[in-house]
């Protein structure tokens, strides 16, 4: 199932898994609520508040895949999902094969 609303470009999968978000030097383990080619909802655990423009680094896998991907992105907004906080992070690097491991878990009929 891929959503996408009025105001995304991208479509977006729901994603279950834990990852690493690194703030600074310090990691961080978050969970992500779903994900898209230009971007991941990360629900909030045990983090500090970030604002808006905050970079961060990730550290995570996608189902279909056993490689480990990283990304470069920043806190676009802080919102609610399911019932709890989270923050959209919108990537600001990633690389292209990460980019189609995301494409074809996003939409694995069409690869």
């Amino acid at each position: 199932m891929t959503m996408r609303s009025p105001s995304r470009r991208e479509a977006r999968k729901p994603l279950d898994v834990y990852l690493n978000k690194f703030i600074g030097e310090e990691p961080y383990m978050v969970r992500a609520a779903d994900i898209s080619t230009s971007g991941i909802f990360l629900y909030k655990l045990i983090e500090p508040n970030l604002s808006e423009g905050t970079k961060v680094n990730l550290e995570f896998m996608l189902p279909t895949s056993s490689e480990v991907l990283w990304a470069c992105g920043e806190v676009v907004r802080e919102d609610a999902k399911r019932g709890a906080n989270g923050i959209g992070i919108g990537f600001t690097v990633l690389p292209d094969a990460y980019r189609k491991l995301i494409e074809r878990y996003i939409h694995p009929q069409a690869h």
